[in-house]
């Protein structure tokens, strides 16, 4: 291991924890105004907006619209030098705002002065590699560019690596943390991979822009084209003669010869017509705004009509349009081929079948510009071993990816349930009402034998009739009398077996609210509230009424 950062550690309360192991830039940008020059953007460790799992944190961009740059050296400062073993790089991003416009890429800053002091830190300081994803509007990359060393004169060349072919939108938007990872091998192959999917992989030599070595020959720029070099491949026909009846002055296309102008057709009547009812503005001034005059309608007139106005007959092909009259062309004899300058060596060519070997890494820095806040960078590792870089992975990364699938998988479970629920207590509910209204179709002549005689007290004490219905239909035992159901129902026997089940179930309901409102007329009578002393029954709803608003 290189370089292992999961932050977890450095979260502690204090404001400088971070500056444990990164150092914040206090560089300033050569191209830019004062008042943006400066990386003033603000960095923080704490966990995500939406914690997956316990004590997890991660190095969080919290501003936007701002320079940001922070840097760590190397473990024990030991630089990763390009030998006999792959480099593998590896972090996670979760863009928890999601991302319009910026990056969240990281920078492996080249052994030298650059990173001699990461306080400086900046947008020119020198990087041997640039990896990971960026986007703004509809450009989505998922960067991996390496600074290659001209081994002839020292020059150094930004190497851009091809396109991988399938977009990568969903980091972008779906606001769950994505890991990235990219490896380089001694022989020059590269895989990279988004949450352990290749989406690129190639070779260093043959699937980068501008390629690693330059062509062998060059064109050379000093060969002009001579003045009497014929590069036509075709002529036009010097003997040919445009024939005598070509007219070139046919238009190409006539009125129509057949047309007629329909019946009906107003021929006197404007198409448009002025507006009537406008009125001219009060601050119209003729002598800056002229003559007022009130716009054009289209005229009523002519919307049942045919039409109206000047008719005109419909334009068609005309059948003796020939156009501009030219020569045939015919094969050039002097054609002497497409001129192109000579060939000579490349003074620059070289051949580096190497590019493996790049300059070595001393140090990871982030220097970002964003339109988006709260990017989280986690779980930073450069190491030398694929393996390695995997166990950690199934160690952060693949936890948080299994934790938030079980939880979604949950959540949707829940709302199957809920939504299960919902439906069967509208069933039972629809259920209810239609065996409720059932229940009392009974006319009133009936409704008054059934209740034996309670109409007149159902008026004194203001009670519905419906609850007396109950109540005489209703045995001692809480269930109906064989009798008074067979007289007020004309049901089968299944009915009334479900019936029955489900009035036990009102009738306990019942019971409870007559204890309840037995308990609340105790309280009632035992409280100061004021007693209507016309009506005995009418007072001891006064005070349950009252009793219950207290």
């Amino acid at each position: 291991m290189y370089f292992a950062e999961h932050f977890d550690d450095l979260f502690d309360g204090a404001i400088d924890a971070i500056e444990k192991r990164w150092v914040k830039s206090k560089a300033k940008k050569d191209d830019a105004a004062e008042e943006v020059a400066k990386y003033d953007g603000e960095w923080a460790v704490e966990q995500p907006q939406r914690p997956i799992l316990a004590n997890d944190y991660g190095l969080v961009l919290k501003s936007k619209a701002k320079h940001a740059a922070i840097a760590s050296p190397l473990l024990l400062n030991r630089p990763f030098v390009f030998e006999d073993k792959p480099l593998v790089v590896q972090y996670e991003v979760n863009l928890q705002e999601g991302q319009e416009c910026g990056g969240s890429y990281i920078k492996l800053l080249s052994v030298g002065d650059g990173t001699k002091d990461l306080k400086q830190f900046h947008d020119k300081t020198p990087y041997t590699i640039m990896f990971g994803p960026d986007k703004c509007g509809n450009d989505v990359k998922l960067h991996f560019i390496f600074r290659h060393v001209n081994p002839i004169n020292g020059t150094i060349t930004e190497k851009h690596c091809n396109k991988q072919k399938d977009r990568l939108d969903d980091p972008f938007k779906d606001k769950r943390p994505h890991l990235y990872q990219l490896i380089i091998r001694p022989d020059n192959t590269y895989t990279i991979r988004v949450d352990h999917k290749t989406v690129n992989e190639g070779s260093l030599l043959t699937n980068f822009t501008p390629a690693v070595n330059p062509p062998a020959e060059i064109d050379d720029p000093e060969d002009r084209k001579p003045e009497n070099w014929d590069d036509r491949e075709k002529i036009p026909d010097p003997e040919a003669t445009k024939p005598d009846d070509w007219n070139e002055d046919e238009p190409a296309q006539i009125p129509d010869p057949k047309a007629t102008k329909p019946a009906g057709w107003l021929d006197d009547v404007e198409e448009m017509v002025p507006d009537s009812s406008a009125v001219k503005p009060e601050d119209w001034d003729n002598d800056m705004d002229g003559e007022w005059e009130p716009p054009l309608i289209p005229n009523p007139m002519c919307e049942k009509a045919v039409g109206c106005g000047l008719w005109k007959a419909p334009m068609v092909p005309n059948p003796n349009y020939k156009g501009k009259w030219r020569p045939p062309l015919i094969a050039n004899v002097n054609y002497q081929g497409k001129w192109a300058p000579r060939k000579i060596p490349n003074p620059d060519f070289f051949e580096d079948l190497t590019p493996f070997r790049m300059t070595p890494i001393a140090a990871v820095g982030i220097e970002l510009w964003s339109m988006s806040n709260d990017i989280l960078f986690d779980n930073i590792v450069i190491c030398d071993d694929e393996s390695v870089a995997d166990e950690w992975a199934a160690q952060t990364f693949d936890l948080k990816v299994k934790t938030l699938d079980r939880q979604a998988m949950l959540h949707q479970m829940f709302n199957n349930i809920f939504s299960s629920i919902r439906e069967k207590g509208d069933a039972k509910a629809e259920i209810g009402r239609k065996k409720k209204n059932d229940d009392y179709p009974a006319p009133e002549h009936e409704q008054d034998e059934l209740v034996g005689g309670a109409g007149e007290e159902a008026e004194d004490d203001g009670r519905s009739s419906k609850t007396k219905l109950n109540a005489a239909a209703t045995g001692s035992s809480g269930s109906r009398s064989a009798s008074s159901a067979g007289e007020a129902y004309a049901e089968n026997e299944d009915e009334r077996d479900g019936d029955e089940a489900e009035e036990d179930e009102e009738d306990d309901e019942a019971q409870e609210e007559a204890q309840e409102m037995e308990a609340g007329e105790e309280e009632a009578s035992s409280s100061d509230a004021p007693v209507d002393s016309k009506n005995s029954e009418g007072g001891e709803g006064l005070k349950k009424r009252r009793a219950r608003k207290d």
